[in-house]
């Protein structure tokens, strides 16, 4: 006996053996019912849900001899000359290879022909969206006044690729994706009608993978039983499908979120070594992340044990929702760079690196920096520029902690700084709420010993635009409160409007502020000279030079 596949053996027969639409059902079935039978359907909706099937039962429940409550009978002649194919009167295209004027013109020419056994000529047309411009263009007219014998049924995923014209002749029914519940119910029957024993996790992974598309949860199943053994559980699926264990993936979001390159590297390996394909590992990674976030906000997770969801808890407390946000975000475009390269294996390691090296949010450094300074106060060799470039944070909004923090070296070492950045020993222990603060040493006299440093800084902090428009730019002090930046090149349309945004505008008097120890405003000074413009080679070399990028100009 030739073999049938699952979504084949179980398409449904009868509009309630359909799941998920139960909308569109009842509606379908009052209008067989009332016999209002409009002449033109339009499905819509993914993949799997449900438009061919609910096609085919409506074209057998308008001709059925014995139609009940709106279903076909599946009994009689015309339903079961239908199932088998055998009805030449319910006529099913498929518009992705018939799609010229010509198989439309054919259908316009049989329209007029009255049904040899039915009592209506059903044309279903699958993947609609894919006829040509002169096909639609055929189909119009018969679509909108078709004979009375003959009723349409386009079906299609992509409803934004049918013309308009087309769209307002049909009534319209969106297919919605089904409920993974839904696909669990229908999956449980299938496995008991065909002797197979699945555990309730993985029908749940099940319909986790088909994405709401109920053929594709059975092709999962109908792969999981291909072995010869029909008995399916969690690993087994996980291990046909290519899904990485759940242990690897905490293993490699949590390295991520604690900054452990080797760690990371170290899961990432035994993922591999395991022959999972990346694509899967990225995808679970998202999955996992996001279960992290739905845990942070309902303290419920269904499809993980109790060791699985205490390792879910340890991460959720750790990491905040903007991050774990900002982690999908990025996942997503490293899975998306992945699409484009043939070494998926080199992008995706270096990808995980670069996530284990992202800037650390503010505070998150704060011991570390600490660390440094008390190596330089030890020494004896600190500036009032080493302090500047390693505490001060851009935000301003910081620098009270900042301070508290330095305080605590202060303590620890019973030494402070005084205005020209030499140590001097001035704290007590009686002193616990002393608030020492940097030395607000004025460089008024002298902008140009800092202003470079700023620049630079900006560079460092990825400013890479606002410093480019910076670079070769001189400081000056024009009074106690403003400090003047020159352009002896001049400012180029492009490099006014990067500057004077508010945003860059903040960056720069923070950065200032905070070199001159107290608030600062700027302003740009632009050279009217007649000096000789540079030309665009002239510029480009220049920023390379000043870059240390390696450029020539070829003629």
């Amino acid at each position: 006996m030739e073999y049938t596949a699952l979504y084949r053996k179980f398409r449904p027969q009868t509009f309630s053996e359909m799941v998920g639409q139960e909308a569109i059902i009842k509606t379908l079935k009052n209008q067989i019912i009332a016999q209002r039978v409009g002449h033109a359907y339009l499905f819509n909706g993914g993949r799997g849900t449900g438009k061919t099937s609910a096609a085919k039962i409506l074209a057998r429940a308008i001709n059925c001899l014995n139609p009940k409550d709106g279903e076909p009978c599946n009994e009689c002649e015309i339903c079961k000359s239908a199932i088998s194919g055998a009805l030449t009167d319910v006529v099913e295209m498929d518009a992705a290879s018939n799609n010229s004027v010509e198989d439309i013109r054919s259908i316009r020419e049989e329209v007029n022909f009255l049904p040899t056994r039915a009592k209506y000529r059903v044309y279903i047309i699958d993947e609609v969206h894919m006829l040509s411009t002169g096909a639609f263009n055929a189909l119009l007219k018969t679509l909108e006044e078709p004979p009375e014998h003959v009723k349409f049924i386009l079906a299609t995923t992509e409803p934004q690729k049918l013309p308009a014209t087309i769209l307002s002749r049909c009534q319209r029914f969106d297919f919605k994706r089904i409920s993974n519940d839904d696909i669990i119910k229908r999956l449980e029957i299938v496995c008991k009608e065909s002797n197979i024993e699945a555990t309730k996790g993985a029908l749940a992974i099940i319909a986790s993978l088909s994405e709401g598309a109920m053929r594709d949860s059975l092709s999962i199943l109908e792969r999981c039983v291909q072995d010869g053994q029909n008995k399916i559980d969690e690993d087994k699926i996980k291990d046909l499908i290519g899904i990485p264990k759940i242990t690897l993936v905490n293993g490699i979001v949590q390295a991520i979120l604690e900054y452990n390159v080797n760690k990371a590297l170290e899961n990432v390996e035994n993922v591999l070594k395991e022959g999972k394909d990346i694509a899967n590992l990225i995808w679970e990674m998202i999955k996992y992340v996001k279960d992290i976030l739905v845990y942070q906000a309902t303290k419920e997770l269904e499809l993980y044990n109790e060791e699985e969801q205490s390792q879910i808890k340890a991460i959720s407390e750790m990491a905040t929702k903007n991050k774990l946000v900002d982690l999908i975000y990025k996942l997503s475009e490293l899975e998306s760079d992945i699409k484009w390269t043939t070494q998926k294996t080199i992008i995706f390691q270096a990808g995980i690196i670069k996530l284990c090296n992202e800037p650390k949010q503010i505070g998150e450094d704060i011991e570390e920096r600490i660390g440094s300074l008390e190596k330089y106060i030890k020494s004896g060799n600190i500036n009032k520029s080493f302090v500047n470039n390693n505490i001060i944070q851009s935000n301003s909004n910081n620098i009270t902690q900042t301070n508290a923090n330095i305080n605590k070296i202060n303590t620890s070492t019973n030494e402070t700084f005084n205005s020209t950045g030499s140590i001097e020993s001035t704290t007590t222990a009686s002193s616990k709420k002393s608030k020492t603060t940097i030395s607000q040493k004025k460089y008024s006299s002298n902008p140009a010993q800092y202003w470079p440093q700023i620049v630079n800084d900006l560079k460092q902090n990825g400013k890479i635009v606002l410093y480019t428009n910076l670079i070769g730019t001189v400081a000056k002090e024009l009074n106690d409160m403003t400090v003047g930046i020159e352009f002896p090149n001049g400012m180029t349309p492009f490099g006014k409007a990067v500057l004077e945004k508010q945003e860059n505008i903040r960056e720069i008097i923070n950065l200032v502020s905070m070199a001159c120890g107290k608030e600062m405003q700027i302003k740009y000074l632009v050279q009217n000279s007649s000096q000789h413009k540079l030309t665009n080679e002239e510029n480009l070399q220049k920023f390379a030079n000043q870059s240390d990028i390696p450029f020539n100009i070829i003629e």
